[in-house]
């Protein structure tokens, strides 16, 4: 089952994390980073689709290395809707976040420091939104939205800004 599937699945299900006020929030948030650094919709999808393919990375490589169970508690601990560095720390080291700051600037033409402002939203709301399958209550069983994102079949077009997107417009109506 796709990522959306699983996100629409976790929207249903009592047991997850998973609400259409979270969705609501989410979108909001992705409306205002636009309109707060003076960047169309299309930009900001843009820097979520590179954003969640560099977590994406991260993420596999901490479930190899540590654990299903560690890469479950970065989403956990690092996810929301405000700015924290934090969550771009535990995932990248300063080459990597340079390499993410090129090349959205090549992708977007935004300019680097407005790119370093919005990373430390851009991170926890992607985080944010894999969250959602998180079971409530820390009942048992995985985050089935996290491993469909980490499971993907491979071609490295994972696009977090569409499922944030299409899971919105389902819960608004």
């Amino acid at each position: 089952m796709n990522i959306l599937n699983q996100v629409l699945s976790a929207l249903d299900n009592p047991d997850q994390d998973a609400t259409s006020g979270q969705m609501a929030v989410m979108l909001n948030t992705v409306q205002q980073l636009g309109d707060t650094y003076g960047t169309d919709a299309l930009t900001v999808r843009s820097m979520l689709l590179i954003v969640g393919n560099h977590i994406r990375s991260a993420l596999q490589q901490k479930r190899t290395t540590e654990g299903t169970a560690q890469a479950e508690a970065v989403v956990d601990r690092y996810s929301g809707t405000y700015p924290n560095d934090q969550a771009v720390n535990v995932l990248f080291n300063s080459p990597q976040v340079e390499g993410i700051v090129q090349e959205i600037a090549n992708r977007t033409g935004l300019n680097a420091a407005t790119i370093q402002d919005m990373l430390p939203i851009l991170v926890p709301l992607v985080l944010n939104f894999l969250k959602t399958g998180s079971k409530a209550q820390h009942s048992q069983g995985g985050n089935p939205v996290l491993n469909a994102f980490l499971d993907a079949d491979g071609d490295r077009d994972i696009d977090i800004a569409d499922a944030i997107l299409l899971a919105g417009r389902h819960v608004g109506g």
